[in-house]
């Protein structure tokens, strides 16, 4: 069974970097036509999609975050990571990473692992 962990700081300085990390058990993220992901979900928002990363290493982003994310691999250590540059107070959200066989969809539905999210803050 496929397993997610992420993890990270609980707590980001704004105008810093946010760095988070999922650790995949159960399966390899090189496994052909996997798709692993981020979401976060803000209070009084739905759950955002953020961006992505194929099987083979393609990167897919949120149009509306592109500018500020960085998804990347570490396939000796079957995780991948989300940066997010320039923190503000509203990028305050609990942070979700997925995976699933869908392609790079922007639906959660779409993903059949997830992990259980990690809470990180952004202070005024």
């Amino acid at each position: 069974q496929v397993r997610l962990q992420a993890s990270g700081p609980g707590s980001v300085k704004p105008s810093q970097t946010l760095s988070l990390t999922c650790t995949v058990s159960g399966g390899s993220i090189t496994t052909n036509y996997y798709y692993w992901t981020w979401f976060r979900l803000s209070p009084g928002k739905g759950l955002e999609w953020m961006g992505a990363i194929a099987y083979e290493g393609t990167k897919y982003y949120s149009p509306f975050l592109q500018n500020r994310t960085s998804i990347s691999r570490y396939t000796t250590k079957n995780q991948f990571s989300l940066q997010l540059s320039s923190v503000t107070p509203e990028d305050t959200a609990v942070y979700y990473c997925a995976g699933g066989l869908n392609g790079s969809s922007n639906v959660p539905d779409d993903y059949q692992y997830w992990g259980q999210g990690t809470q990180v803050a952004v202070p005024s």
